[in-house]
């Protein structure tokens, strides 16, 4: 879960445990993952701090977001390990 008295930021903290699900299978391709808000409460994080997370799971090609449905696992996420 989240450490508040990590340095590390909160988003990179969400990323790590989403990008793991995603590689564990937890997510498995063409699965949607948790929406802005279902983070925000799973999480105990702020929206903006959800959002910044999912954008960069887009970013590293672990997922796709598709305008009003919500983002996806990618069916072959790039490994950014």
């Amino acid at each position: 879960m989240i450490d508040p008295t990590s340095e590390v930021p909160r988003w990179r903290q969400a990323h790590a445990i989403l990008a793991d699900r995603i590689r564990s299978g937890v997510y498995p391709p063409g699965s949607r993952v948790p929406s802005v808000v279902a983070l925000s409460e799973e999480l105990g994080i702020s929206t903006p701090t959800a959002q910044k997370a999912l954008r960069q799971l887009r970013d590293d090609g672990l997922t796709y977001t598709v305008p009003g449905f919500g983002s996806y696992v990618a069916k072959h996420p790039r490994d950014q390990s």
